[in-house]
Formats: C-alpha cells, sequence, structure tokens
C-alpha cells in the first residue's frame, strides 16, 4: 500500500511504502476494549473517611438493673445518644447506625479497590496497528466528523523543524485544513455540573501530529485549538482513538514512519524475531543400516 508524501506548500512530492503495522485489520470493538482498560489506570481512587460516623458515644444497655438503660420504654433497639436527662427519663437520638442521620453509610466506597482492567501486551498492540490502519481510511476519518478536502497522511520532514506557530498554521492552511481549523476553534459551555468542576468549556478533537522524536514543532503548535502533538514511539489508543472511537485525522511526518518501519513499533517481539532470524535447514537424519547374522 503506497501514500503520497507532501510538502510544507501543500504540493504532492512523491509516494512511498506504508509500513506492514497499517495494514491491520480495523478491529472497533478491540479498540473500544483496549481504550477502556487504557482510561481505567486513570482513574483516581477515593473512600470515606473510615470513622465517618462512627463518633458518637452510644451506649444504651437493654438489661433491667444497668444504668441509663432503655429497658421498659417500648423502644426499638436502635443505637442512640443522650441529648439530655432528667433522672430517668432520657432525650435520645438516633446515631451511629446507617438508618440514622448522622450515622455510618452502610457499605461506603473502599479507597484500596482496584480499578485497573488487565490487557494482554498483543491486544494492545493489535488495537494500536488497527488504529493506524484506520487512519488511512478516509471514510472512517469523515465518519468521526473531521473536515477537509483531501486526506494528508504523510508530510516532508521539515515539518518537525517548525519553530514558529505562524509557521505551523501557514503550513496546515497550504494542506487546506481551514475549514478542520475552524471546527476545533469553536468551544461550547458544558452543561451540567461539570461548568463548577474545572471543566467548564468542551472543545472537539483536531488533528494529531505524529513526530519521530522531541522537536521545536511540540512548542510551536501547542497553542493552536485542538492540535496534539505526540512522539512516535509514545503513541496509545488515547491519541489515535480519542473516547474509543478510530479514525483521527492523523499526519505522520517522513521520519516518524521510517521510524515506524526501522524499528517495527507495536509489532509482537516473537513475529519480528521470526521474520528477522535467518532459516534454518532441517537436520539430515541418518540411517543406521542393520546387520543381519549369517
Amino acid at each position: 500500500m503506497k501514500v503520497d508524501v507532501f510538502s510544507l506548500e501543500g504540493t504532492k512530492t512523491k509516494s512511498i511504502d506504508v509500513p506492514e503495522q497499517f495494514s491491520e485489520e480495523y478491529r472497533p470493538d478491540l479498540i473500544r476494549r483496549v481504550f477502556l482498560a487504557f482510561m481505567s489506570h486513570n482513574r483516581q481512587p477515593y473512600g470515606a473517611f473510615p470513622e465517618a460516623g462512627k463518633r458518637q458515644v452510644v451506649n444504651i444497655p437493654k438489661r433491667r438493673r444497668a444504668l441509663k438503660t432503655s429497658y421498659g420504654h417500648g423502644i426499638a433497639r436502635t443505637p442512640r445518644k443522650i441529648v439530655w436527662h432528667r433522672g430517668r427519663q432520657f432525650g435520645w437520638v438516633g446515631a451511629f447506625s446507617p438508618n440514622t442521620p448522622g450515622g455510618r453509610r452502610a457499605h461506603p466506597p473502599k479507597p484500596w479497590k482496584i480499578y485497573d482492567l488487565k490487557i494482554n501486551i498483543k491486544e494492545r498492540r493489535k488495537a494500536i496497528r488497527s488504529a493506524l490502519a484506520a487512519t488511512l481510511d478516509q471514510e472512517v476519518v469523515k465518519e468521526r466528523g473531521h473536515e477537509f478536502k483531501h486526506l494528508v497522511s504523510v508530510v516532508d520532514a521539515k515539518i518537525e523543524t517548525l519553530q514558529k506557530t505562524k509557521d505551523v498554521v501557514q503550513a496546515l492552511h497550504a494542506l487546506k485544513l481551514e475549514t478542520e481549523l475552524t471546527r476545533v476553534g469553536e468551544r461550547k459551555i458544558r452543561a451540567g455540573k461539570g461548568k463548577r468542576r474545572g471543566r467548564r468549556y468542551k472543545s472537539k478533537k483536531g488533528p494529531l501530529l505524529v513526530v519521530s522524536e522531541s522537536c521545536p514543532l511540540q512548542k510551536a503548535a501547542a497553542s493552536i485549538p485542538g492540535i496534539e502533538i505526540c512522539e512516535v514511539n509514545k503513541l496509545n489508543i488515547n491519541a489515535l482513538a480519542p473516547g474509543g472511537d478510530a479514525g483521527r485525522f492523523t499526519i505522520f511526518s517522513e521520519k516518524a514512519m521510517e521510524k515506524i518501519k526501522q524499528e517495527q513499533l507495536f509489532m509482537n517481539t516473537r513475529t519480528v524475531a521470526q521474520k528477522a532470524a535467518p532459516k534454518k535447514e532441517a537436520p539430515k537424519v541418518k540411517t543406521v543400516e542393520k546387520k543381519t547374522k549369517q
């Protein structure tokens, strides 16, 4: 499978063969499964204070001659605390028990609960390869909501050397991504309580720029709304398929494509070793002739 390489001026320069990783079968079910496992690792543990609702003095014996007893009062055995008393006349208020105001919770959340979901290494790598293949499928990318005239997947390696934000914006306009930048530049106010919790605005995901290594482009494009920059060896399912939906508009630098091919990223190590190792000839079996007695 071949893909076109574009210059920073938006012109097609050549075509290259894509690495083997981009020929994986598109598996949206596997991508969603790995995404949920990825997000579970970011979940913050929480729990109730162990002594919450248990700090009241509750001691009401039910025996006949005990001190401050509730024997003979015809009341339920719900734990109570004494608010006032006049001789053997007491003013009780329910406490400590889950069915009382201010009491403990019956089954509070436990901070030691483990939320992490396990995922096999081969499944995770296969999901990343499937998400990489989806970035080259124009129908899947459009279905995700991206707006573009033609799918630009690989750009000249010079894009990694850009040091100014205006140069990055100019290059994206040359690649005919004006409508995409306009789409991700809009934001709306979130509905609900999230407005009070540090996430007042909702914005859309824009193009993902994949570079080969740490470069000036990471700082130059950081302030453009919707644009994200990621090093190729740090790609994950959240960057390629935000929300578990594959088909994000992804632009690879030419050097990043070469690095994927040379280092065999996201491939199973055993499969790579088997392909790289020379084929061994089958050992020759020696035949021993049996001696016959005369």
